[in-house]
């Protein structure tokens, strides 16, 4: 088989790893020095039983008689025993460690696909299984990044190449800069900035680090500014929006502003999916242990089939103008606040998210300031 440069293992995806690296050397070069050691360690253990066996013959010979001759017989074949006995269970023990080690130095290597069968002991198939989990994970973070990387490039490829464009003809003499092009070289500029912001937020997000200022926040209030915020862009689409807030919603400790992100991305999510004359409905309700807010349409729905990928990284609707990440984000706001967030639509009839809010889901967290 060829042997892969360095630069191109990621490009061949199910065959075999056969570029040993600085890892695989350094993995490999541990476990001989850990053979070395261990069978040094099983010769010296041979060497004091041995030397204990003899101590015993000679005590038994000056005693004399049949059974001093007895032990004297039986004394090397006790020894080689042991001998046998410890070498089967050391060659036994190394061989799922071995088996560890050349994966581990793979693994150093970039390959995530490294696996180990889990045999020996209990110890060591939990070691093993520990592995396992380690590089499954390791293999599904690498291939998110590559897919968000290349998700990335196609996304910032249209504007880009609108601008390049643009700029191209006006260089070329194709028409003049007027306040109109200029203007609509901005637009682009400014989708790829909101791209650029909403990756920030996302990968803040995953990473734990986005920082939440919790307060008392009166939610039915927050909804109904929301409301207000969208009710130009509504009437101008034709579309009526509504307000449905139960009466003595409580406060809520929760991040007024990523909350308010969240419902204003849901509500213009509705507008784009409404055709003139449909009608948006701002909700809240107060349950037991939680809060629920509700953004309801009577646009285009979903199909069944692609409800499930929703809130994946850079999905687009039929409908979806803006970057693909906005309900990403927003289910990991929601869930930041310790809640939950569902979707459920009904093609040419409307989709409905709900997002469940724990009372008081921020009373025990200390956000930096």
């Amino acid at each position: 088989m060829r042997r892969r440069r360095p630069d191109e293992w990621w490009e061949v995806r199910g065959e075999w790893w056969d570029h040993p690296g600085r890892g695989a050397e350094a993995w490999q070069g541990f476990g001989r020095h850990m053979f070395f050691g261990a069978l040094v360690f099983f010769f010296l253990f041979v060497l004091f039983i041995g030397a204990l066996v003899a101590l015993v013959i000679s005590a038994v010979s000056d005693l004399g008689g049949w059974r001093a001759g007895l032990v004297v017989l039986a004394a090397p074949f006790a020894v080689m025993l042991v001998a046998s006995v410890l070498g089967r269970s050391f060659v036994r023990s190394w061989r799922p460690v071995r088996r560890l080690i050349r994966a581990a130095g793979a693994l150093a290597d970039g390959d995530y696909t490294a696996r180990v069968e889990p045999t020996g002991s209990r110890s060591m198939r939990s070691v093993v299984a520990s592995f396992n989990d380690m590089a499954t994970r390791l293999e599904s973070a690498d291939e998110q990044r590559r897919r968000l990387l290349a998700d990335l490039s196609h996304e910032l490829r249209t504007p880009l190449t609108v601008v390049r464009g643009e700029i191209e003809a006006m260089l070329d003499g194709v028409h003049e800069p007027s306040p109109d092009e200029l203007a609509a070289l901005i637009g682009e500029v400014e989708i790829m900035e909101r791209l650029l912001d909403d990756l920030r937020t996302l990968s803040l997000l995953e990473a734990g680090a986005l920082d939440l200022h919790p307060e008392p926040t009166d939610l039915g209030a927050l909804i109904d500014d929301v409301a207000d915020a969208h009710r130009r862009r509504a009437a101008e689409l034709g579309v009526l929006v509504e307000g449905a807030v139960d009466p003595g919603l409580p406060e809520v400790v929760v991040d007024p502003v990523r909350i308010r992100e969240v419902l204003s991305n849901l509500a213009v999510n509705a507008l784009r999916a409404m055709p003139e004359g449909g009608v948006l409905t701002l909700g809240g309700a107060r349950h037991e242990r939680s809060v629920t807010l509700t953004v309801a349409d009577t646009g285009t729905g979903i199909e069944p089939e692609e409800l499930g990928r929703v809130f994946d990284r850079f999905h687009k609707g039929s409908t979806s103008r803006g970057s693909g990440l906005g309900l990403t984000i927003s289910r990991d706001l929601v869930e930041a606040h310790g809640g939950s967030i569902d979707i459920a639509s009904e093609p040419g009839r409307g989709t409905e998210v709900t997002v469940t809010l724990p009372v008081g889901s921020l009373d025990r967290t200390t956000a930096p300031d």
